[in-house]
């Protein structure tokens, strides 16, 4: 059974799975824009995908976003994501660049969550692990296949393999060019929950994978993403949408 992490006022792997928002705007004033109405809107986390922002190189331009984010927040869990190009970014920094950026974030402490990239390497990945765990700040170690869904142990193998490094929580997302794909995902997540007691983040994205943003409840994914002024990955689904069906499987399941 998956051990419940809460992160301010949201617990992840309770009950239905939480909705997480992305802020994908390119300017300071725009991002805090996006944040105030999704505060409204029924998303229980918020993500920044910084790669998204025009001055994300300038670490004291990302700290000011940080500062004025949090404050319009006001109290709701924020992740803090640079998405690189080859796992389905914007932009494409150095590793070093990479570490450097992500090292700054976590010593802000403005982020509640910072999202590490699995394929930066394991020293890399450890560093801001112990980094983050110094400043109460949890790591999602996440790995994104945009060109096809691995067989089902391969997965596996990719949140064990996160697990191992020390990740707070455990985060795969593929595609998938047939149903079948979606199964295969569905089944490694539902086989996961065997091996860890973390929470884990899958999804199989695209249309075909739309039924995986949604039955996490059954098969042991926490959060899923749901669409704001700009979908940050494809087959995110409207918050008002997402609210409405995952409320009905929690009621279907419930005391199962």
């Amino acid at each position: 059974m998956t051990e419940a992490l809460t992160v301010k006022n949201v617990t992840l792997g309770e009950g239905k799975p939480c909705i997480c928002i992305p802020l994908t705007s390119s300017t300071k004033e725009a991002l805090i824009k996006e944040a105030e109405r999704y505060q409204q809107e029924g998303a229980d986390i918020v993500e920044w995908r910084a790669d998204m922002f025009e001055e994300v190189e300038n670490h004291k331009a990302v700290e000011q976003v940080l500062t004025e984010l949090a404050a319009a927040l006001k109290g709701m869990p924020l992740i803090f994501t640079f998405r690189s190009h080859q796992e389905g970014g914007e932009k494409e920094l150095s590793k070093a660049d990479y570490a450097s950026l992500n090292q700054f974030v976590i010593e802000t402490e403005l982020a509640d969550l910072v999202d590490v990239e699995f394929y930066q390497g394991e020293e890399t990945v450890k560093k801001l692990i112990s980094a983050a765990h110094q400043r109460n700040t949890y790591i999602i170690i996440s790995n994104h296949d945009f060109q096809k869904t691995p067989p089902k142990s391969e997965i596996v193998n990719r949140l064990n393999q996160a697990d191992k490094l020390g990740g707070d929580v455990l985060k795969v997302a593929v595609m998938p060019k047939e149903t079948d794909d979606v199964l295969e995902l569905l089944t490694a997540t539902n086989e996961m929950k065997k091996h860890t007691k973390k929470p884990m983040i899958t999804m199989a994205m695209g249309p075909l994978g739309v039924i995986s943003r949604l039955s996490g409840q059954v098969f042991g994914s926490v959060l899923t993403f749901g669409a704001g002024e700009k979908a940050s990955a494809p087959g995110q689904i409207p918050v008002g949408e997402l609210h409405h069906v995952l409320d009905v499987i929690d009621k279907s399941t419930a005391g199962k």
